[in-house]
Order: C-alpha cells, then structure tokens, then sequence
C-alpha cells in the first residue's frame, strides 16, 4: 500500500470517526461530508500521483516530438554542409574576380599584341596584292588576246587550260622561292 493511499484511507476514517460522533445531527449534513470526504480523498490521491501522470505526460511529449526534432536536426545539418560548401564556392569566385582584376595589365600587353599583329598582317596583305598586280601572267594575257574557236577539238582547249595552270604555278613557285633569296639577302 502506497503511503498516500494510507494517508487518504486515514483522513476518511478519521472523518468516519467525527461522523458517529455527530450521528443525531441532520442527513444532509451527512451527505454533505461524504461527498467533502470522496473529494478531499480523491484530491489527494491525484497529488500522490501527480508525479507519476507528470512523467508520463512528459514521455507521451517526447514520444510524439522527438522523431520529427531528429529528421529537422539531420535536415539542418546537411543543409549546414551544403551552405558551407557554396560558401567555399563563392569565396574562390571573389578570389578568382580579384585575380582577373590584378591581371589588368597582362590583358592591356595581350591586346597591344593583337594590335600589333593586325597590322602587321594588313601590310603583309598590302605587300601581296601589290606583288599580284605587278606580276600578272603572261599567258592570261596573252590569251585574253587570242580568241581561237576551236569547236572540233574540245580536248585541245582543255590540255591548253590544264598546261596554262601548270605553268602559271610553276612561275608563282619561282617567284616566292627568289622572293624568300631577296628578303634572306637584305
């Protein structure tokens, strides 16, 4: 037997007591301090185990909250891994931005050298369309002097075409190969 369960059953016997010693008092009276007696009884039997209904208040708690804490804690921390992450990505993309603001001059010398290039290439342009307006072919000229309709022998005017190409190339090789001996010369 519990000790409040004791100290309940004492308090209604010791009301139990003072009631038989006020039997010829009035029936309602009666029923008013039975029904005094149950509650103070019942009231304390509830503070005895007030504790106990706490603990388990306290367990049902935790049962139902815990698992949803646990999944939003693990959630938290792959969210915390991943920020942390992109916060290493960010930091080398400012430290990247930074570089390229640094390498400042290394772009204005790339540039000058493009510029520097171009132009050289437009006088090597200039150079070559002056070399090709002095030195057109003899034999374009001269056949655009010649005007010979030779329908019976088609195969003639194509061995002419092809011979004419022939040696056209092989004038263009000798003059870039005494070009080449002229500039090595100067």
């Amino acid at each position: 037997m519990s000790r409040c369960s004791f100290f309940g059953s004492y308090i209604s016997l010791r009301i139990v007591v003072l009631m038989t010693q006020y039997e010829d008092g009035d029936s309602q009276l009666d029923v008013k301090v039975k029904k005094a007696t149950e509650r103070i009884s019942e009231n304390i039997h509830i503070v005895a185990n007030e504790p106990s209904l706490a603990f388990y208040r306290l367990q049902e708690h935790v049962r139902k909250a815990l698992p949803p804490m646990v999944e939003k804690r693990v959630e938290v921390t792959k969210l915390h891994h991943e920020l942390q992450g992109r916060c290493y990505d960010v930091e080398y993309a400012v430290s990247a931005v930074r570089s390229i603001h640094n390498a400042d001059t290394s772009f204005q010398s790339i540039q000058e050298l493009l510029r520097n290039a171009l132009f050289f290439k437009q006088q090597l342009k200039y150079k070559e369309s002056l070399k090709t307006k002095e030195s057109t072919s003899v034999y374009k000229r001269l056949s655009a002097h010649i005007t010979i309709d030779l329908p019976d022998l088609p195969e003639l005017s194509d061995a002419l075409r092809e011979t004419a190409s022939k040696v056209e190339s092989m004038m263009a090789q000798a003059r870039t190969a005494s070009l080449a001996t002229n500039d090595g010369n100067s």
